[in-house]
């Protein structure tokens, strides 16, 4: 059963400032341990407080590596992409961000994922810290409830990202998808999952506690993991 310690906060800010550390603890001993820090980091709103808060810390981001757990496909300046949100946080700072999105696919999901796939054959593997954002319909990283969530959690251990779409498709982001694999995000070093309220607080236990036969995506990912989990969970 994966070890899991929560770690509750009463506002968001308290949980970025905790987080951030955490963080920057893993990037310094990664960059003890063997030369530099390869990260997969979501998008959304959620973590923006935490990579300002990075920001503040003493780092060296250019031996460190950011990877987006997942992107839409868009280009990559479009204000929805979350390639263009770590490098506008982090570009400027030298730090080395991946993208999951070649330009030349975004009308063909899978194509798109197989040129992602391909992207990550230039990193080393394990990562050395996985950061999870959830949704209220339990998707973890671009792996939703739907057709495409088995490729993305059962499929081939050697693939690393694949193309989804959504079904049904988000109101607020109807965009097909990239999204790193099950295989990849649960071989890392390190994990965190980062949510904020009650609702999805709610949703995650019960993804929890069903373990492999949870229905939502993060249920399912977090029964694969042998390394514990930290979850950081702020009240708003």
């Amino acid at each position: 059963m994966t070890e899991i310690e929560w770690w509750e906060f009463e506002k968001a800010n308290e949980l970025a400032e905790q987080a951030a550390g955490d963080i920057a603890f893993v990037i310094e001993s990664a960059t003890e341990a063997h030369g530099g820090a390869r990260l997969a980091v979501p998008g959304g709103s959620t973590p923006d407080a935490i990579y300002k808060a990075l920001l503040e810390k003493n780092i060296d981001w250019e031996k460190v590596t950011l990877i987006p757990t997942d992107d839409r496909l868009v280009g990559l300046d479009d204000p929805s992409s979350n390639y263009a949100k770590l490098e506008n946080f982090f570009g400027a700072k030298g730090a080395n961000i991946i993208s999951l999105v070649d330009e030349t696919a975004l009308g063909d999901y899978r194509q798109a994922g197989q040129l992602g796939d391909a992207r990550l054959a230039i990193v080393d593997w394990p990562l050395d810290l996985v950061c999870l954002g959830m949704g209220a319909d339990g998707h973890t990283a671009s792996i939703f409830p739907g057709p495409d969530m088995d490729r993305a959690l059962t499929g081939p251990r050697e693939r690393r990202a694949v193309g989804v779409r959504p079904d049904p498709m988000p109101d607020n982001a109807p965009y097909d998808r990239v999204t790193l694999t099950a295989a990849a995000l649960t071989s890392a070093r390190t994990m965190m999952v980062v949510i904020t309220g009650d609702e999805k607080k709610e949703v995650l236990e019960k993804a929890i506690e069903d373990g492999p036969l949870s229905s939502k995506p993060i249920g399912r990912l977090l029964a694969e993991l042998d390394t514990p989990v930290d979850i950081f969970w702020a009240a708003e």
